[in-house]
């Protein structure tokens, strides 16, 4: 600073300003010039261990060559609004210096609501010198949000004005230190003053955002307190010195990248063949050539029957994307909590395959990951220290509602705790383990590898706090998106969103399907297109697929779109088999009918899938099974089983009738699902039994038939069966559906779906017959396209236009109850920067009120099963566990939360009496895994009452709701 030529009263003035005040900090004051520094020795870190080498040399091309200067600085400056008074003055006893060595304030406003906070008052103090020293208003225009908006929110420009003038700095004394603040650090960096840090080009819209989450991540890594002492004289403050301290803490977090620079296959093909160790097959031939050829990087949509390795060609795809355009990582997104397990399994096996120490950088993100063997045995393994913990009880922050990270006094208003030694961790992490820091909430796509549910996608594309940490966690990866038709009309506007936001940002995407509508895809396409041109609106006609299975792909190229198809069709690896459609007519509720068809089908030996549409229709038809005597294996599966009972029993189908059954299928066997077994199940049937759903829904249901090569087969079911149930014949033969049907797809595409079994099964009320049945794959894309196609095709006595109004005009409502959480306002997109990306607010607190943002539902609550006991109270499996709850092991908290069980939604919707009777025990206060956690107490006759709901837990049926 004196080098600098400042005067001694600005060196004492800036040598006073306090970024972490000892109450907060393990008691040890950091004065803000520190912290600036160990921000920006944090971001050379990441730069040189962390960011793909895509995002350095896009940071490169904007900085004239200096990306690693410049990033550094861009993550320091983000506190520098802590210079003011507003955040001098929120603690006494360290505003006691600041205040004496001159620089005064007034009285601050008290209202929570007039406060103003350092993040804000940082773009308030910066921006008009951005202005001013870059000659550029544009330039300043898209960085000072960068600095305004590293708290989780972007505000508009009009945010920047206090209400009032003393909460900034009223005089000369706090404009000179404030200048001095940026100055010093500036030139601290290594730039020589702050004009010459103006950048010379700009990032788009996207890549700030991303930007936004790396100065995130760099401010939490270094406000963490156990890593970074507080440094109280300034003459201890220096680059050198936070250098050393964040390449120390680097260290000792465990934290790394990716892959780090990925090297060309040896060939085309490599990746499948080398890599995954598989003959291609023509469709994955033709995804990985398509890797190949896309001259940037664009969006890949990829349809084939089920069965046919789309997921290991997406993974040799991506294999080629990464190093052809330099990219560090893959997420890939799957529907389901229970569809993402297997494909965790599948991609450590690949990951390995690169570097065998990779594993511990791959994450497993949802909410029951404790109970997957393989996550737990590389995150968790040989880390217990102690009785009722873990070395650094890793996991707690995770379940957290609020984030200790960049904690100060101020945050109070951000509903942040203050640092405390309940939950911190005092371990070095293992150099080849993996790094807890990733567990932590809004932290787990920032993992180099990833495997998820599709909603951590989603939420990357919400107007919610810390939006940028997601989506940060998404640039510099391929995203690889399974089962893309899974998501509904609601969630598909936050795909497209999403879509748009990495598209912009130049991420390849890779969309998996075996039956996606033409309309989707187009949809898709032009999403990507969007985004990748910068344009609100962008439309590219996606060619016709010369056969079944395809490949399409989008990009932008020169300023243009770009869309194009398989030119030559593509032979699926396996021939297709005729398979008879059947009507089984019947909507009642106790399930004997299916039961009764299901015991006659497989009297001679079989496996039998029955795939219902509700859980209380599952649980009727098995109890009707097991009451009519069947004799042969038997299993219920559906969402209403505890996490235990659900991944036993997945477990059990997966090696009867998974790929590896082998000698141990069993000669008779009847699994009864709910559309849990309808994607990513890897069971082969050779009869099927299915309530009616729409068209594409119902084929894949059908591809659990007949799945695997080799099976053996009874005689009488030697040919695919399906029998269509949950409809039966109304007036003039019009279908009427279950209830629960209509309510989850509504009556229209049901209708559809009615009419194109009908043309295979002969007519629902009878009066003829046919033995057309389906081609299966050959007719997968064709009946997919006439069931969302716009000709009619439903008998007139359906009324087929009047259901299709009703559900039109309902779509268009979900779409437009989606349209006030999606991250940008419609129509503006183009926008050039993130101000005023906030608009609303960010309008979810809680990650299960993000999941209800994005499922288009009630909020959804996780329970753990306790069963009340002689004096006491037990497990779900009768463990006990003390009068209050008390756990005094490992073990008996695995047990507990083996009984975890997710309500319905009804149950959830009785909101306050709900809320009363699930809350954790008194003896899960202090422990990480369960002071969040809600009990469900079952009374000793076995059941409780939730909002006049009797309430129960079978060990074979499951959760069991009956009204009060």
């Amino acid at each position: 600073m004196r080098v600098m030529g400042l005067s001694e009263e600005s060196v004492i003035r800036v040598s006073r300003l306090w970024g972490k005040s000892a109450a907060r900090n393990r008691g040890r004051t950091h004065l803000l010039l520190g912290h600036l520094l160990d921000t920006a020795a944090v971001a050379g870190v990441m730069w040189d261990h962390y960011l793909s080498s895509a995002f350095r040399r896009r940071l490169d091309e904007i900085s004239g060559g200096r990306g690693r200067t410049w990033f550094m600085w861009v993550c320091g400056i983000h506190d520098c609004g802590k210079a003011c008074p507003a955040f001098q003055a929120l603690d006494d006893a360290e505003a006691a210096p600041v205040k004496e060595a001159g620089l005064a304030w007034g009285r601050l406003p008290v209202d929570r609501r007039q406060r103003w906070r350092h993040d804000v008052a940082g773009a308030a103090l910066l921006r008009p010198r951005l202005v001013a020293e870059w000659g550029s208003a544009d330039s300043a225009a898209w960085v000072w949000p960068l600095v305004a908006g590293h708290h989780g929110t972007f505000p508009s420009v009009q945010g920047l004005r206090p209400k009032h003038r003393e909460v900034q700095g009223r005089g000369s004394s706090w404009e000179e230190v404030q200048k001095a603040v940026v100055d010093v650090f500036t030139r601290a960096v290594g730039f020589e003053d702050l004009a010459d840090v103006r950048p010379a080009g700009a990032l788009n819209k996207a890549e700030q955002l991303a930007l936004s989450g790396l100065i995130v991540m760099a401010d939490w890594i270094a406000s963490d307190s156990e890593q970074f002492e507080g440094l109280a004289d300034a003459r201890k403050v220096s680059p050198a010195g936070s250098r050393q301290r964040a390449e120390e803490a680097w260290r000792r977090l465990g934290l790394r990248g990716g892959w780090g620079g990925l090297p060309l296959p040896e060939g085309p093909l490599a990746p499948l063949t080398q890599r995954l160790g598989v003959v291609p097959r023509a469709s994955q031939r033709e995804l990985v050539e398509q890797a190949w050829s896309m001259p940037v990087p664009g969006l890949m949509v990829a349809e084939a029957p089920m069965g046919e390795g789309k997921t290991k060609a997406a993974l040799a795809a991506a294999e080629v994307l990464a190093a052809r355009f330099g990219l560090d990582g893959v997420f890939v997104a799957m529907p389901t909590q229970a569809t993402s397990d297997p494909m965790y399994e599948q991609v450590l096996s690949w990951v390995r395959s690169f570097d065998p120490e990779l594993e511990a950088q791959v994450g497993l993100l949802h909410g029951r990951r404790r109970f997957n063997p393989e996550w737990r045995e590389i995150w968790e393994g040989q880390r217990r220290n102690r009785v009722g913990g873990f070395a650094g009880e890793g996991e707690s922050a995770d379940l957290d509602p609020f984030d200790v990270y960049g904690a100060t006094e101020e945050d109070a208003e951000y509903g942040m705790p203050s640092w405390s030694t309940e939950g911190s961790s005092g371990a070095e992490e293992r150099a080849d383990g993996p790094a807890r820091w990733f567990l932590g909430n809004k932290r787990g796509l920032l993992t180099a590898f990833a495997v998820g549910t599709v909603d951590h996608l989603l939420h990357a594309a919400t107007r919610t706090r810390h939006v940028m940490l997601r989506f940060a966690g998404l640039v510099g990866k391929v995203v690889i998106v399974d089962e893309v038709h899974a998501a509904d009309v609601y969630m598909r506007q936050f795909l497209l969103e999403a879509l748009r936001w990495l598209g912009q940002a130049g991420v390849p995407v890779v969309l998996l399907s075996a039956t996606l509508p033409p309309v989707q895809r187009q949809a898709f396409a032009d999403a990507y297109l969007s985004g990748a041109l910068g344009s609100a609106d962008a439309a590219c006609p996606v060619p016709e697929a010369a056969g079944y299975p395809c490949v399409t792909a989008a990009y932008a190229l020169d300023g243009a779109p770009v869309a194009v198809s398989s030119r030559e069709a593509v032979p699926s690896w396996r021939g297709s088999m005729p398979t008879r459609v059947d009507w089984l007519p019947g909507i009642d509720r106790d399930g004997a009918s299916i039961a009764a068809a299901v015991r006659q089908a497989v009297a001679g030996g079989g496996v039998a899938l029955v795939v219902v549409n509700q859980v209380d229709r599952a649980q009727a038809i098995h109890r009707a099974l097991v009451e009519g005597g069947f004799e042969g294996e038997l299993r219920l599966l559906h969402g209403r089983l505890c996490s235990t009972h659900r991944a036993e029993r997945t477990e059990e189908c997966l090696r009867l009738l998974g790929p590896g059954a082998g000698e141990g299928r069993p000669g008779r066997m009847v699994v009864v699902a709910t559309q849990l077994a309808e994607q990513s199940f890897d069971v082969d049937a050779d009869l099927l039994v299915t309530d009616l759903a729409p068209v594409d829904l119902l084929l894949q249901r059908i591809g659990r038939l007949h799945r695997h090569d080799g099976t053996r087969r009874p005689k009488g079911l030697a040919r695919p069966r399906v029998l269509v149930t949950g409809v039966a014949a109304g007036g003039g033969g019009r279908p009427r559906f279950l209830p629960a049907s209509k309510a989850i797809y509504g009556e229209w595409p049901l209708l559809r779906a009615a009419a194109l079994v009908a043309e295979a099964a002969g007519p629902l009320g009878g009066g003829g017959s046919t033995e057309a049945g389906w081609s299966i794959p050959a007719d997968v894309p064709s009946l997919v396209a006439r069931g969302y196609g716009t000709p009619e095709i439903c008998p007139p006595e359906w009324d087929e236009a009047a259901a299709r109004e009703l559900w039109r005009a309902k779509q268009e409502q979900r779409e437009r109850n989606a349209e006030g959480f999606l991250l940008t306002r419609p129509r503006e997109w183009g926008a050039p920067t993130l101000e005023g990306l906030h608009y609303a607010g960010s309008r979810a607190a809680s990650e299960e009120e993000l999941d209800a943002v994005v499922r288009d539902g009630g909020r959804s609550v996780e329970t753990v099963i306790v069963r009340r006991s002689d004096g006491g109270c037990r497990a779900h499996d009768g463990t006990w566990i003390g009068v209050h709850g008390e756990v005094v092991d490992e073990t008996v908290v695995d047990r507990l939360l083996g009984g975890t069980v997710r309500l319905p939604t009804r149950l959830t919707e009785v909101a306050e009496a709900t809320e009363a009777g699930l809350a954790p025990l008194p003896g899960w206060s202090g422990h990480p895994w369960l002071r969040y956690a809600r009990a469900l107490v079952l009374e000793e006759d076995g059941k409780a009452v939730l909002g006049g709901h009797r309430i129960s837990y079978d060990d074979v049926l499951g959760l069991i709701v009956e009204q009060g």
